[in-house]
């Protein structure tokens, strides 16, 4: 048996790997592939390195393909980081991956909001809760207007039902077992999109930047 050490260490290691993953900048790739690099979604559109914006600014086709490449590396960082540290791992690896796109090292932290890459960071680790997490994704990809206000109550009601799946110790189909670390997940998850959707609001706002 591995000591608590080492189940510490494959955590971290985890958690390290899956914000590699998330912060592949999947979006500067398509406006690379599509604009040869002339094209900055940082200072075009709504200035978000997003699926959305990627449509808006690159078209539809490169859009979706940038929302599919976030949501499958957020899916990709669970399955990895489980195999590195089980159920531990694959939770650390899931924030992880929300956070390496949210701020990625490559672009001075620069990322995007982290609303696809939670998504697939869900079908890998909390699998009964991405339906609605997709649904969100889709709305946002949608134009739905209102969508911090979306995000907020789906922030909550995934937190809510995090702690509802661990304690109810309801089955979580291919995810790992349903913990704390679930909790840790979801919470951390929601804050990280949620200071996001902040952040950003502020920098088109004054009124929102000046409260």
């Amino acid at each position: 048996m591995e000591g608590p050490r080492a189940g510490v260490a494959r955590t971290l290691v985890a958690g390290a790997a899956g914000y590699l993953l998330g912060s592949v900048p999947s979006a500067d790739v398509a406006a690379r592939l599509a604009h040869g690099g002339e094209t900055d979604l940082r200072e075009k559109g709504s200035g978000n390195p997003g699926g959305v914006n990627a449509a808006a600014v690159l078209g539809r086709k490169w859009g979706l393909g940038v929302i599919v490449a976030d949501v499958a590396k957020g899916a990709f960082a669970g399955f990895v980081g489980r195999r590195i540290g089980g159920d531990r791992g694959a939770y650390a690896a899931a924030t992880g991956a929300i956070a390496g796109h949210i701020a990625p090292p490559w672009s001075r932290f620069r990322g995007g909001k982290g609303v696809a890459t939670s998504a697939g960071a869900c079908l890998a680790v909390f699998p009964a809760f991405f339906p609605i997490d997709a649904a969100v994704a889709g709305a946002g990809a949608a134009g739905l207007q209102h969508a911090e206000r979306t995000v907020q109550i789906n922030a909550a009601v995934w937190t809510l039902t995090s702690v509802l799946w661990w304690r109810a110790r309801l089955p979580n189909a291919w995810g790992p077992r349903p913990g704390p670390g679930l909790v840790a997940f979801s919470a951390a998850g929601s804050a990280m999109i949620l200071a996001k959707f902040r952040a950003a609001r502020r920098q088109v706002d004054p009124q929102a930047r000046a409260s």
